[in-house]
């Protein structure tokens, strides 16, 4: 089975005032730990969609066996990155995709190869990652059977895979993530996750 993974980085992190793609973990840039956690797979190509910052970020980038796209229009928001990832994999040679974010610090290959043995294992086209309770939020990263393809090529603005997640939930099981909600977004957060990583 070959499963494509599309890694969205093409943000403009407006809101953390620094590209959430270049910060450090583990004294790596969290889009090469992203990419290195799909690539350890072996599952398939792994595609990163660039916009902001494209230079900076292609750069950590370097060495690695990726793809880079460049989505031009990123600020229309994240349904732009996901069509210009998709329009990058060989479909035909394609079975499922993964589909991943760069501020989520701590996906690793073995989240990753959990979401593709699920499959494996119930035949379901969608396994998403359950983030943690008490709410038990579905999201990314997640692995799409291809014909939902179709679906995220109609997806608009900032919408991305957790609407269909939710529209298709009878076609849907999930994976335990339970640090997949640590957020990113602000200085706040980021001082916070910083301050959490330094008395581990």
């Amino acid at each position: 089975m070959a499963i494509a993974t599309i890694i969205l980085a093409a943000g403009g992190s407006t809101r953390l005032g620094q590209p959430k793609q270049l910060i450090l973990a583990d004294g790596e840039t969290l889009v090469r730990r992203m990419a290195q956690q799909a690539l350890a797979l072996q599952a398939g190509p792994v595609v990163v969609v660039l916009g902001a910052s494209q230079d900076r970020i292609s750069n950590e980038l370097a060495g690695l066996s990726v793809t880079t796209v460049v989505n031009s229009a990123w600020s229309e928001g994240m349904a732009s990155s996901l069509r210009v990832g998709l329009r990058a994999i060989d479909w035909e040679t394609t079975d499922a995709f993964l589909v991943m974010l760069t501020d989520q610090p701590y996906v690793t290959s073995t989240l990753l190869q959990q979401l593709i043995d699920t499959r494996n294992h119930t035949g379901r086209g969608i396994i998403a990652s359950r983030y943690a309770e008490p709410d038990g939020v579905l999201g990314v990263p997640a692995l799409f059977d291809t014909h939902y393809r179709r679906e995220f090529l109609g997806l608009t603005g900032d919408t991305g895979a957790r609407k269909l997640i939710q529209q298709y939930a009878s076609d849907c099981t999930s994976v335990p993530f339970s640090l997949a909600g640590i957020d990113l977004d602000t200085p706040a957060d980021l001082r916070h996750w910083q301050a959490q990583q330094a008395s581990q």
